[in-house]
């Protein structure tokens, strides 16, 4: 016979939990008992039974029933789908028809039949795990609105670095390893993450991304986690967060260098002990998520200035991988703009013959800090506004104040950042939205960036 699980007996009389534990020590997972209301709900929040057989009369009130009635109430309050199964030797049928109203699953009398009692008790807890998964089809349901239908990411690139990385991703991709993924804004982090879920053993299960570059952090703890109706002011129902939605596949945490450290002690806790739980509940679940991160600020500079975790960072990048800025990669520079010029053409319905020859030098020869990202927004607008049906160096006012002379001679990624969104914002005569989508950015990510850098 399958174990019951663990049961919570609740009764004022010592024999009764004596005769109780040693009957049902055999037949369940553990046994816990209690000879109080208060011991039984603090058993209740400590031990989360699969089961709570409990007397309905305690010494201050030996006939009605009513302080059991109080404490089921207590009961269900803590965990709605808790089966409890109450016990009187004063039973009648108005008592049985009230504990069932109440939320008893099942109501047993005094002396009991073991047969009887272990049949009650495999009732109540294959009702508990058909409550549980219908219930965790439901959140993962309303959770699966977090999880993206990935289509397989194209990497346009044939240079000696991007073949060297892919080859890594491959390797990287049949394992459960985490993986943190580091590269300067655009050069097309987010891609590689889906690269490495697609050659990966989870592909076809859920890939679930939370941009922390966006995200507020009073929200990151029920985005995360999830939460249960009541947890805080507003919380009208209970939510999955990301982690369940996530389970059995991989979870995505873009610009996890802007985690602030109250965060990132809850989230080192979460994968080193692989559980969580919601916010407003004292359930544990476990967790099977595979981790990939991603960030353009340098993690090691950062735990030196007491900014991130050590053992965080030690626990998200088992493996690393560095995405080239394209100006290391500038053999590719023509594949990718042929590939987007393409793209864009058929959106804007334009005929397009291709990129002369002093073009192609052109684009070579500019320095890109926005790396991948800038080339895709300067071949969408050189396509949209293209007079000729060959793209020409005019299409692509690029500047020679940011120019591959300027770049070799500013590497700190920090200042290549800040001159970034300095030319972004003087692109758009400092309007911060224009900027923000110029960039590939979230409004609310570079206001953070320009706060940060005092813009």
């Amino acid at each position: 016979m399958k174990k019951i699980g663990k049961v919570l007996v609740v009764d004022d009389n010592q024999d009764v939990l004596i005769a109780l534990n040693s009957q049902l020590s055999s037949h369940c997972s553990q046994v816990k008992v209690a000879m109080t209301p208060e011991r039984a709900i603090d058993l209740c929040r400590k031990i989360q039974p699969d089961v709570v057989l409990m007397d309905m009369n305690f010494s201050r009130d030996a006939v009605s029933g009513e302080e059991g009635f109080v404490l089921l109430k207590e009961l269900l309050r803590i965990d709605s789908t808790l089966p409890v199964v109450m016990m009187t030797a004063y039973s009648d049928e108005a008592k049985a028809v009230r504990a069932i109203k109440a939320g008893a699953v099942d109501f047993l009398p005094k002396p009991w039949k073991g047969e009887q009692l272990l049949g009650m008790l495999v009732s109540a807890t294959r009702l508990r795990n058909a409550q549980n998964e219908v219930s965790q089809l439901k959140t993962l349901v309303k959770a699966l609105g977090g999880a993206e239908t990935v289509p397989i990411p194209e990497i346009v690139g044939e240079s000696e670095v991007m073949r060297e990385l892919l080859e890594q991703a491959e390797l990287v991709g049949q394992t459960d390893a985490n993986v943190l993924i580091l590269g300067e804004n655009g050069t097309g982090k987010d891609v590689l993450a889906r690269y490495l879920y697609h050659v990966s053993s989870r592909r076809g299960r859920p890939f679930v991304n939370i941009d922390l570059g966006s995200l507020p952090e009073s929200l990151f703890e029920g985005e995360m986690f999830g939460h249960e109706r009541g947890a805080f002011t507003g919380a009208v129902e209970a939510k999955a967060g990301r982690l369940e939605a996530a389970a059995g596949g991989t979870l995505f945490l873009d610009e996890i260098g802007n985690l602030k450290p109250e965060m990132q002690a809850k989230l080192l806790t979460c994968i080193e002990k692989r559980q969580f739980s919601r916010l407003g509940s004292t359930r544990v679940n476990a967790i099977d998520v595979r981790f990939i991160c991603a960030t353009n600020t340098d993690l090691y500079r950062a735990v030196e200035e007491g900014k991130f975790r050590r053992d965080l960072l030690y626990r998200i990048n088992t493996i690393e991988l560095t995405v080239p800025p394209l100006r290391e990669r500038t053999s590719d520079i023509p594949l990718l703009a042929r590939h987007f010029a393409l793209k864009f053409a058929q959106k804007y319905n334009k005929e397009l013959n291709g990129f002369s020859a002093e073009c192609v030098k052109h684009l070579k020869e500019y320095g890109w800090p926005g790396n991948v990202r800038e080339l895709q927004n300067a071949v969408e607008r050189a396509v949209i506004l293209a007079r000729k049906p060959m793209l020409r160096s005019v299409d692509f006012p690029l500047g020679t104040s940011c120019g591959q002379s300027d770049t070799t001679e500013v590497l700190d990624l920090e200042t290549v950042e800040r001159l970034t969104i300095e030319r972004a914002l003087a692109r758009c005569d400092g309007n911060v939205t224009r900027a923000a989508k110029l960039l590939g950015v979230s409004r609310f990510s570079l206001y953070r960036k320009m706060d940060k850098m005092d813009l």
